[in-house]
């Protein structure tokens, strides 16, 4: 089985790759019929894969939390994102894998708080949350390449 950390950066490059092809106000762009755009679906993904593995562990996050505030489940785009925030959500895309990685081999993850997604997973590790957010960033990724059809 794949580890959930190369899945997860496959999903990513996708992600990165849209990144590097759209323009800013096609990043910021809402079509008709959806409620969100492709920056707030690249960033959702880093910010709930934060929420899952270290806010539930217990572990300070890598992201602030106005970019929770903006990006977490049950938020849509308020406002357009700068060429500045951009650059931003493009640096966490890997960094917070990075991370997660070293934090992983240095076994870091001692506690969790049990989580039930809105899916229906119920979540009891940080090694649980990982699988889910592959599976997650999936959704998020298919979300956008649909997205990026209509610009």
């Amino acid at each position: 089985m794949q580890d959930p950390l190369i899945i997860a950066r496959v999903n990513r490059k996708a992600l990165e790759k849209m990144l590097d092809h759209y323009s800013i106000d096609q990043l910021n762009k809402i079509p008709e019929g959806f409620k969100n755009n492709l920056i707030w679906n690249i960033a959702h993904v880093i910010v709930t894969q934060q929420l899952l593995v270290y806010k539930l562990s217990g572990l300070p996050m890598m992201v602030s939390d106005q970019m929770v505030d903006l990006y977490k489940k049950g938020t849509k785009p308020e406002r357009n994102v700068t060429v500045e925030e951009v650059a931003e959500i493009k640096e966490l895309l890997f960094t917070t894998l990075d991370k997660t990685e070293k934090d992983l081999s240095d076994d870091v993850f001692k506690s969790y708080n049990e989580y039930t997604t809105s899916a229906g997973f119920v979540l009891t590790s940080a090694q649980n949350a990982l699988t889910f957010n592959d599976y997650h960033e999936g959704l998020h990724l298919g979300y956008a390449m649909a997205l990026r059809k209509l610009l």
